[in-house]
């Protein structure tokens, strides 16, 4: 089986990514490095830069690269309605030419109606994914179980980011966070974390302790890994292209 993998502009760092030019000047180092697909990330654009997507979108599919949208917000606010502008970043979405659009989960009541929301969903080309994030009232194993359930019982044509490292910030176990959620997962972020100073951070995989390998093993082997964790060094495309041939043959 050929795994699919995705490097996430964001792994280069947002001071790089701005002093290269933005997100656009690192497609050729993701195809060169032999990467199938590109996470774009919201917030590294400004304003203006959001107003020429199409372009950027003609970019991706010129490397040959599939796309991932992810847009820093929540498909739940506070009052547990969804998100007021959700379907202008489906439009984003397209205009990237992308096929899935990535979202945390944020604050999902139980008693929430999803119909409302399935009609949305149902009238996107783009698939949604909802990912555990790193706050601790929104990243929890309880709420996202709850809701994916609810969402499979209701036909909701979504799936589930499972972030690797997430879980520490929140205090909750990865393995445990798998097992549960493994029948959901549909796109896996892969991250390494270590703690520096009482605090978690993302750290290189050969710099790891090496845990990510049994994780990942307990997740969907054909869904596909997104690389999020550092990827530094003088040759951009030498240091991808390790972890890219790394993830592909685990």
């Amino acid at each position: 089986m050929t795994r699919e993998i995705v490097v996430v502009t964001a792994a280069y760092g947002s001071d790089r990514v701005r002093a290269l030019g933005g997100q656009a000047a690192l497609l050729p180092v993701i195809a060169k490095a032999g990467a199938d697909s590109v996470e774009i990330r919201r917030e590294l654009f400004d304003d203006p830069s959001l107003a020429h997507l199409p372009k950027l979108g003609d970019h991706i599919a010129q490397h040959q690269l599939g796309c991932v949208y992810s847009v820093p917000e929540a498909l739940f606010g506070e009052d547990g309605n969804y998100h007021p502008q959700l379907e202008g970043f489906f439009l984003e979405a397209q205009q990237l030419g992308a096929r899935v659009m990535k979202l945390s989960l944020g604050h999902y009541r139980p008693c929430t109606n999803l119909m409302r929301l399935k009609k949305v969903l149902d009238a996107q080309p783009v698939r949604l994914v909802v990912e555990n994030d790193q706050t601790p009232d929104c990243g929890l194993l309880l709420p996202m179980s709850a809701f994916l359930r609810a969402a499979s019982d209701a036909g909701l044509p979504l799936g589930m980011t499972f972030d690797m490292g997430n879980w520490h910030w929140v205090g909750q176990a990865p393995h445990c966070a798998a097992d549960t959620l493994a029948d959901h997962v549909t796109y896996v972020h892969v991250k390494a974390a270590a703690q520096r100073a009482g605090k978690w951070h993302a750290v290189a995989l050969d710099n790891s302790d090496g845990q990510w390998r049994e994780l990942l093993n307990r997740l969907p082997m054909d869904a596909p890994r997104g690389i999020e964790f550092p990827l530094e060094g003088d040759d951009l495309i030498a240091v991808t292209r390790h972890y890219v041939d790394l993830l592909r043959a685990e």
